[in-house]
């Protein structure tokens, strides 16, 4: 076991008298509808055998390696195929042991006293025993757990297994999540429901099922990222894998043919046709990986304080976030899917893990219509999203913003293309030098309008309980935080932004990305916006004389 989960029991020694070291087969549970399991002494359970074979997965990569290098070679093998051979053989040796000791050492089970949370009870609690010759003890209050999410790789599904991540408060960076590989699905399902049980069970009094996938959204999904950058992504992944075997993708014939032909026609036939091919592919695999990760989708309040997502064909997840962690909702629109009237929802929760899976595990809707999104946002909060009742209204930045916005643009896009081309123009050719030019006409009003469009989406307020900040071009987002959330205010400025009276705050949460920017508010403003968003943080740090700071008026 790689995770650690805190709080050590301090003291416990599992080879001291009074701790039990005999293993008891796996036993079937149910999962309990209340808290109330009638014995504090619980079984200790295994994990499933086919653990073992899970962890010989990493043999693909390079067993594949060998053959298609064979494939490539005409089935000739080389005496360094062969070393590498015996290397995968003398790796899954020793892996194999080091996973069958790990197996065998590893035992977990669910410990509830007779009588949990009364007067001088013990909590209920997960205990995890690991170890060969260093044997350690750890075990966790179940109310200290806050997610509990199954995730199961298309070699995970095909032996029947998946594996159990719980997360605890303050297992935020990821270090402190417990993980269980791999147990069967029945197991896990029924050891999850039995840890969640003991947070809530009282049933949501209104409908628990916030959405559902609808196939219809599909149109959005070629209006993402991976629509253009996926073919580059794959065509590069591809060009690895061939560079690793040998084999030089530039030399092949057909590669050789396809480069001639292309520059020997007519480049303003040629080229439309490439980006069409581009687009076409990339739409392909936007809409496959959309099917993929968004397969039998489902948002549902499981009971009145658990969240829970499910989706995923081939790799399936089930996310499970408690309503305590949820600090806030973050809706974002991507230019594409909102020239197309669409946005996704993200989760701002603590107990995700680090900053990466957090990208993979706050999904909450895939890229949908802006009305489903926001309906979808109401349902998270369990409240109004600002914006979803009526026209989101927040406070406008200063126009030396949009100033800065113009200036940027103009500074990194537009004069170093044209430098670059008017100097390989003066270089080498005349003709560089009219690109040069139509470049600059061309890009120019681009980005003024790109500026316009990123000045106009800045925003900032209070609506009731939730703070509310908007900004963004290529990714407009919209967020609102629950204002309890905010444990910290970083001011931060530089010499340009000093001069034109503007600050960034930063809002810092345990949750999320861990901060949310606010740009380039008005220097003037920014501390009494603060204290007003998140009162008794920054107050004692204020300079008000004759009297107290004014503070902005909550937007309705």
């Amino acid at each position: 076991m790689s995770a650690s989960l805190p709080p050590e029991v301090p003291g416990t020694n599992p080879d001291a008298p009074g701790v039990p070291h005999a293993t008891a087969a796996p036993s079937t549970l149910s999962a309990p509808s209340a808290p109330s399991a009638p014995s504090d002494t619980a079984q200790w359970r295994r994990l499933d055998p086919r653990t073992l074979l899970v962890h010989c997965g990493w043999m693909a990569a390079p067993l594949g390696s060998l053959a298609l290098t064979a494939l490539a070679t005409g089935g000739r093998i080389t005496a360094g195929a062969w070393i590498t051979l015996a290397a995968i053989a003398a790796s899954f040796a020793v892996v194999t042991t080091i996973g069958l000791i790990r197996w065998a050492r590893t035992e977990f089970r669910v410990t509830v006293p007779h009588h949990p949370g009364g007067t001088g009870g013990a909590p209920a609690t997960l205990d995890v025993r690991t170890g060969l010759l260093n044997r350690r003890l750890r075990s966790v209050p179940l109310h200290r757990i806050r997610t509990v999410d199954l995730t199961a790789t298309p070699l995970h599904r095909l032996l029947g297994v998946t594996v159990l991540r719980a997360g605890t408060a303050g297992s935020g960076d990821g270090g402190s999540e417990l993980s269980l590989e791999a147990l069967t699905v029945p197991e896990a399902e029924r050891l999850r429901a039995e840890l969640l049980a003991y947070a809530d069970t009282d049933a949501v009094a209104n409908d628990p099922v916030v959405a559902r996938i609808n196939w219809r959204w599909l149109r959005y999904a070629p209006l993402t990222f991976w629509v253009i950058g996926g073919v580059f992504v794959v065509a590069g992944s591809v060009y690895r894998v061939l560079d690793g075997i040998g084999i030089e993708a530039w030399k092949l014939g057909f590669v050789q043919r396809a480069f001639a032909e292309f520059g020997a026609s007519a480049l303003w036939l040629t080229i439309p046709a490439a980006l069409l091919v581009i687009l076409a592919l990339g739409s392909a695999g936007a809409t496959a990986l959309y099917v993929e990760n968004w397969w039998n989708y489902c948002l549902e309040w499981t009971d009145a304080r658990t969240l829970r997502v499910r989706r995923g064909l081939f790799t399936t997840r089930s996310v499970t976030i408690e309503s305590a962690r949820l600090s806030g909702v973050l809706l974002r629109e991507t230019l594409l899917l909102r020239a197309g009237g669409g946005a996704v929802v993200r989760a701002v929760a603590g107990g995700l893990g680090n900053r990466e899976e957090n990208r993979k595990r706050s999904g909450l809707l895939p890229p949908a219509p802006r009305p489903e999104a926001l309906r979808v946002a109401d349902g998270a909060l369990r409240a109004p999203f600002p914006g979803s009742r009526s026209p989101l209204s927040l406070a406008p930045h200063p126009r030396t913003a949009l100033r800065r916005r113009r200036v940027r643009g103009l500074l990194f896009a537009v004069l170093p293309g044209t430098a670059v081309l008017a100097g390989l123009g003066a270089a080498f050719t005349p003709v560089l030098l009219h690109c040069a030019w139509i470049y600059a006409v061309v890009t120019t009003p681009l980005v003024l309008w790109l500026a316009r469009d990123a000045y106009r989406n800045l925003g900032h307020g209070v609506y009731g309980r939730y703070l509310v900040t908007r900004s963004g071009t290529f990714s407009r987002d919209t967020l609102a935080l629950r204002r309890e959330a905010v444990a910290a205010w970083t001011f931060s400025t530089s010499p340009f932004t000093r001069r034109s009276g503007l600050v960034t705050l930063t809002a810092a949460v345990a949750a999320g990305e861990g901060g949310y920017r606010i740009p380039d508010l008005a220097a003037s403003e920014a501390p009494a916006f603060a204290a007003a968003a998140a009162p008794g943080i920054v107050e004692e740090f204020l300079m008000h004389p004759g009297g107290s700071v004014p503070m902005p008026a909550q937007l309705p």
